[in-house]
């Protein structure tokens, strides 16, 4: 039988159809024209796949490990606001369709459903659950999520730095404006946090890292970096991970894509003791294989969940997932590769060096 989506631009048309305009439009829109929402898909067709021959390819193996922690595919779920917008299982739905792929879950600070409602779904599942955080201008509300996650099996924070304020998305504006449903309130808030978002610190600095590191045992990743010096500093304060990252390109329109700066941020990083992770705009398997080929050890998907969502809750996040995996194994297949620590950068090439000026000149 034949599924009814193949590809996951078609789960986002359908979730188009279906959800309230003012839902899609959330999760969708960009920041101003959305030069940098289309740049982050398109960036992934500059570079090209170069495959190796005659390679024993019976096994292909996609587990890898994130802070020690093993996962069955590099393919994870980036934190997303207000899950129960596309299904009323939200957050839980989709942390369960990650634990059961035995795969990483990121639950965002504006989650529908509490820190203690996830893991209370997923507690049988021994899920890789974290936690993405907002530095609110009451540290002691900061501080009582952190301490939530500890106390409910969260395995990392997940610092984000490119929100102190919001981005300008048109899509939400021509819509008079994005509010949190009244029936929906946000878990992790005793009042539903009606400001939503309006409550972040604008004074964060890089002392927030080190003030973490000293509240928490939980390693810290600092999500929002996009170039190299700052991923350098990051570390130095002492972050565990940097997440390569543009915010979905809903904050700063005309920056570069997450995969772009990714190589500048892994050669910054280069010896030390940091892993690099990067999202946006991934959207098959040879996304996924050439994030991995330019030196990121994981990629975080956060529309794809949704429309997953939208369409069949947990088994449509599941079915984003797995395909996503299952095209990154093929592609490791058709490309030589068995294990993910075999994806190298010779594996992809600038498209640019295929032109016909550079190739002819090269005879």
């Amino acid at each position: 039988m034949i599924p009814p989506f193949l590809t996951i631009a078609e789960l986002e048309e359908h979730a188009r159809r279906i959800l309230a305009p003012s839902h899609f439009s959330y999760y969708y829109s960009g920041a101003e024209d959305e030069v940098t929402l289309q740049r982050n898909k398109d960036a992934f067709q500059k570079l090209l796949m170069r495959p190796r021959m005659l390679v024993n390819i019976k096994n292909v193996d996609t587990a890898t490990t994130l802070l020690g922690q093993r996962i069955s595919t590099p393919v994870c779920v980036a934190p997303t606001s207000a899950h129960s917008m596309a299904h009323r299982d939200g957050e839980k739905a989709t942390a369960k369709a990650c634990a059961e792929l035995q795969t990483c879950f990121c639950l965002s600070t504006y989650s529908n459903y509490s820190i203690e409602q996830v893991a209370g779904a997923t507690q049988q599942s021994n899920p890789l659950n974290w936690f993405q955080l907002y530095v609110e201008r009451d540290r002691s509300i900061t501080e009582s999520l952190v301490r939530k996650c500890e106390k409910h099996g969260f395995k990392a924070i997940v610092l984000t730095v490119d929100r102190q304020k919001l981005g300008r998305r048109l899509g939400d504006l021509r819509l008079g404006g994005f509010q949190v449903p009244d029936h929906l309130p946000l878990g992790n808030f005793k009042d539903g946090l009606s400001t939503f978002g309006n409550d972040i610190d604008p004074t964060l600095d890089w002392s927030a890292i080190s003030w973490l590191k000293q509240i928490t045992h939980l390693p810290l990743v600092v999500k929002g970096i996009l170039r190299g010096d700052d991923a350098v500093r990051a570390a130095e304060a002492g972050a565990d991970a940097i997440w390569v990252s543009n915010h979905g390109a809903r904050q700063l329109d005309t920056c570069p894509a997450p995969i772009e700066a990714l190589p500048e941020i892994v050669t910054s990083c280069r010896g030390r003791n940091v892993e690099i992770y990067v999202d946006g705009g991934i959207r098959h398997g040879t996304d996924v294989f050439k994030a991995l080929a330019l030196g990121a050890r994981a990629v975080f998907v956060g529309r794809p969940a949704i429309w997953g969502l939208a369409y069949k809750g947990q088994d449509g996040v599941k079915q984003v997932l797995s395909q996503l995996t299952s095209d990154l194994q093929l592609s490791m297949a058709l490309s030589g590769c068995t294990s993910v620590d075999t994806i190298t950068k010779d594996y992809v090439a600038a498209a640019e060096d295929y032109s016909f000026s550079k190739t002819l000149a090269r005879l």
